[in-house]
C-alpha cells in the first residue's frame, strides 16, 4: 500500500516515513500544501496523512480541493490545534480520521491500517481469500494449516491482490502502489515477486491460488 505524507515538520514528517516503512508502506512525502495536493491528485494513493498547519496552501484547503475533484483516497488529518471545532471542520470537509499531535507512531500506523482497510471494504485485520489467511497485523500468511513465508515485498503483493479479490490487477497497478516516486524501476521485478510468490503458496497437488492474464495482469482466485 501507498501512503502519501503531507506535513512541513522535518523531523515528524521523517519519523513518520520511517515508521510507515518500516511497517511495509510505499511512502512519498510533500513539505508543503501546493506539492501535497499536486502530488494527490494523481490519485496514486491508498491513504493520505495531512497536517492541518502547511506552508503555502493549508490542509483544509488541500482536502477541499480533493474532495471537490472527486478524489476519495481516505485522509488521516493531523492537528495541533486544540478544540473540538477543527476537528468537526475536516470530518465533515470529508476528513476520515484524525489524530491530535503529539501522537505515538504506533497508534497512526494502525490507524492507517484501519482506514485502508475499510476503504477496500474489509473490517478484519484478517483476510481471508479462499484458503489463504493473511494477517494484516501480524504481516503472516497462511495456506490451510500451512505457514508460507514471504518476503516483505512478496507479502505486500499479495496483500494488495487480497484486498481485490477475483479483480484482474495490472502490473502498472502494481508498480503504482507497492512503490513510492524515488523507487528504482526494473521492468521484471513484478513477474518475479509474482512467480516467487505463485510458488510459496502452492504446495505439491494444491491447486494456484494466483492467475495470471497474459498482458492484462494478475488475480487472486477466491476459488483456489
Amino acid at each position: 500500500m501507498r501512503v502519501l505524507v503531507v506535513e512541513d515538520e522535518s523531523r515528524l514528517a521523517e519519523n513518520i516515513v520511517a515508521g510507515l516503512r518500516e511497517a511495509g508502506f510505499a511512502v512519498d512525502h510533500a513539505a508543503d500544501g501546493h506539492e501535497g495536493l499536486a502530488y494527490a491528485e494523481q490519485d496514486l494513493f491508498d491513504l493520505i496523512v495531512l497536517d492541518l498547519m502547511l506552508p503555502g496552501r493549508d490542509g483544509k484547503s488541500v482536502l477541499e480541493a480533493l474532495r471537490a475533484g472527486g478524489i476519495h483516497t481516505p485522509v488521516l488529518i493531523l492537528t495541533a490545534q486544540e478544540g473540538k471545532t477543527s476537528i468537526i471542520e475536516m470530518l465533515n470537509a470529508g476528513a476520515d480520521d484524525y489524530l491530535a499531535k503529539p501522537f505515538e507512531l504506533g497508534e497512526l500506523i494502525a490507524r492507517a491500517k484501519a482506514l485502508i482497510r475499510r476503504s477496500k471494504g474489509k473490517s478484519s485485520s484478517v483476510i481471508t481469500v479462499a484458503d489463504v489467511s493473511i494477517d494484516t497485523v501480524r504481516q503472516s500468511v497462511t495456506r490451510g494449516s500451512r505457514d508460507v513465508d514471504l518476503s516483505p515485498t512478496e507479502y505486500r503483493v499479495l496483500e494488495y491482490l487480497a484486498h481485490r479479490p477475483r479483480a484482474i490487477v495490472s502490473k502498472k497497478e502494481l508498480l503504482e502502489h507497492l512503490y513510492d516516486y524515488d523507487w528504482e524501476h526494473h521492468s521484471n521485478v513484478i513477474e518475479a515477486h509474482v512467480s516467487n510468490l505463485r510458488r510459496k503458496l502452492t504446495a505439491p497437488g494444491a491447486p494456484p491460488v494466483i492467475e495470471t492474464l497474459r498482458h492484462r495482469g494478475y488475480r487472486l482466485l477466491a476459488e483456489g
